[in-house]
């Protein structure tokens, strides 16, 4: 391929076309120079098609130097695009401020009829548009897939769902949460679905308790295989010295001591240890394996900063999002700063 694009010349209708929309060549050339050496391309008739829906003369040069490849497809397949995008848009607007953040994601037609055919499955499905635009942005690749695999996928799941003790009215909500919080389940196997799901059972997790499991996991337990949550399991029982029974507590507790591999959790623990923190504490508090080594080192410092010893307290204050642990470092700061005569009671001045 490298021997065939050096012999050739680059397109120099393209390289004119392309300055006179003031984009970067320069930056083309460095990053995608094959787009340049085409004999066919339709820049003036790409851009014009975004100038329509909208973009600036700025937002056009940012589309084709970020997405220089747009303009090898005709204007037919554009607008074809553009029609099939239009479908969960709001307006132009909102498509063209979509396309300027993700123009790889809309200037992939190859897979035309399929995204065609499960934008309108997910939209029976009962999703909203918003969620929908969302997947076409940052989960392209659930929408090449035939809508049959998709399908196909999702019946696994509303079959298990009734299996494990789901009720029939929560079902859809169940799905579509499901599919919200990680649309990438839609890149496995029926089959793999299956197996994890009986891994869980054979390990002697209740109908129930794989169903929370699965709502905790956000799907994730699907892009996982056997082997790796046998390993998982068995490292996390043999640190934490724990029975069968209470190892499957505390993956209920955690469910990330099912899903990281053993160097993840292996390294996760050593941080933990070498901030002088003991196995019973993790195991007290296992939901701090959820946060990477550089998280908790930072954590501990701003509390360290505040008078806070974690070695000797509470492993819950490091946990959470950034957004629960700024609530709970306020808190202990407040607690710290708090003044120690009545702030209500009557100051008395000399006359």
């Amino acid at each position: 391929y490298t021997t065939d694009t050096k012999s050739k010349e680059e397109n120099k209708k393209t390289i004119e076309s392309l300055y006179s929309l003031s984009v970067d060549v320069k930056k083309i050339r460095r990053l995608k120079e094959w787009v340049l050496l085409q004999d066919v391309a339709y820049v003036k008739e790409i851009a014009g098609i975004l100038k329509e829906m909208g973009a600036d003369q700025t937002a056009v040069a940012n589309i084709l130097e970020r997405c220089p490849e747009a303009i090898l497809h005709t204007p037919e397949e554009i607008n074809s695009q553009r029609a099939l995008w239009q479908l969960v848009c709001q307006n132009e607007k909102q498509l063209i401020k979509l396309i300027e953040q993700f123009p790889e994601s809309f200037f992939t037609t190859k897979y035309h009829q399929n995204q065609k055919a499960n934008i309108i499955f997910f939209q029976e499905l009962g999703l909203k548009n918003n969620i929908i635009t969302r997947f076409l942005t940052s989960a392209p690749s659930i929408f090449y897939n035939p809508v049959e695999k998709n399908k196909n996928v999702i019946e696994t799941l509303q079959r298990n769902y009734l299996n494990l003790g789901g009720s029939e009215a929560n079902m859809k909500i169940w799905i579509l949460k499901l599919l919200s919080q990680n649309p990438f389940i839609l890149l496995n196997t029926s089959t793999t679905i299956q197996e994890n799901l009986e891994f869980l059972q054979k390990n002697d997790f209740s109908d129930h308790e794989v169903l929370q499991l699965l709502s905790k996991l956000k799907g994730f337990i699907f892009q996982l295989n056997s082997t790796t949550m046998q390993k998982s399991m068995h490292f996390s029982k043999t640190v934490f010295k724990c029975s069968d029974q209470e190892l499957k507590q505390l993956v209920l507790r955690c469910p990330a001591l099912l899903c990281y591999s053993v160097p993840i959790l292996e390294e996760r623990l050593e941080g933990l240890l070498k901030e002088g923190i003991s196995t019973a504490q993790i195991r007290e508090t296992p939901m701090v394996l959820e946060l990477t080594t550089q998280i908790v080192q930072y954590r501990i410092k701003k509390l360290s900063a505040l008078g806070y010893d974690i070695k000797t307290g509470n492993l819950e204050s490091l946990n959470g999002t950034k957004k629960d642990f700024e609530v709970t470092y306020g808190k202990i700061q407040s607690k710290k700063e708090r003044p120690i005569f009545n702030p209500v009671a009557p100051i008395h001045t000399e006359d």
